[in-house]
């Protein structure tokens, strides 16, 4: 049982919960509690932390049948962990990013391409909608937050492990992508020329989500094919990053099952 904050894998724990550049390096990221390992694949499962709590009750004991753990005295599994109330159970996991072609693998995929987002719960968010919306696949800006920071991992509440993501050093080459496999963009905008439900998502589709306090970019806005826009009673100017992917993934679902 590893009984000090001093260890070395205490420390390396820690570090690749801080730095996405450690990461990166290392190209694994961490999960935390019991949902997250359970659901985590296990050919990506590098190593797994317990704390000597988790141990003691008899129904966590088959969990870790089969695989690579070491135990961790609590105090010192509580700087280990990124939570205020941690459940005990600590991995690294491989990261698995897709490769641009597989995106596009199915007939007539459903995209979204996230530009800049900064908050993890909204990204997170965004992740387990799409997998319940059925959509192929998300694109992030370079700019948006790290998906692998321990707080955007646990918002997927598991998405992140099913749903095809591709993290994009050049927005050209994506748009490039998006025109060749016949992909129809739509940007999500304030000066929509269309309501978001007067447009027909059956056929290759993209939706472009922008920033939460800025939006889309002008650059990015100009280079859809369609600008639509989601009306809006009162005084609101726009609805948070998260609820309006969410009504255009949902509409898009709609009417791909209508078609049916």
């Amino acid at each position: 049982m590893i009984t000090s904050s001093g260890n070395p894998k205490v420390k390396h724990m820690i570090q690749l919960g801080k730095k996405a550049r450690e990461r990166k390096k290392e190209g694994v990221f961490l999960v935390e509690g019991v949902k997250m390992f359970r659901e985590a694949p296990r050919d990506r499962l590098v190593q797994t932390f317990v704390s000597e709590s988790f141990l003691k009750d008899p129904e966590h004991g088959p969990l870790l049948e089969g695989i690579r753990w070491e135990a961790v005295k609590d105090s010192v599994f509580a700087q280990m962990s990124d939570t205020l109330t941690p459940q005990g159970i600590l991995s690294v996991v491989r990261q698995q990013e897709q490769e641009p072609r597989q995106l596009f693998a199915r007939e007539k995929p459903l995209l979204l391409v996230l530009e800049d987002l900064q908050d993890p719960g909204n990204v997170g968010t965004i992740f387990r909608t799409a997998e319940g919306a059925g959509v192929s696949g998300i694109i992030m800006t370079r700019n948006c937050v790290d998906i692998y920071h321990p707080k955007t991992v646990r918002a997927t509440m598991g998405s992140i492990y099913r749903v095809p993501f591709l993290c994009a050093e050049d927005l050209d080459s994506v748009l490039r992508m998006l025109k060749e496999n016949g992909i129809v963009t739509y940007a999500a905008h304030l000066k929509g020329q269309e309501t978001y439900d007067r447009e027909d998502y059956c056929r290759g589709t993209a939706f472009f989500i922008g920033n939460e306090g800025n939006g889309l970019s002008d650059w990015l806005a100009g280079r859809a094919d369609r600008l639509i826009r989601i009306p809006m009673e009162g005084q609101l100017e726009s609805l948070n990053a998260s609820v309006a992917a969410a009504i255009l993934m949902y509409e898009a679902a709609r009417q791909r099952r209508n078609s049916l």
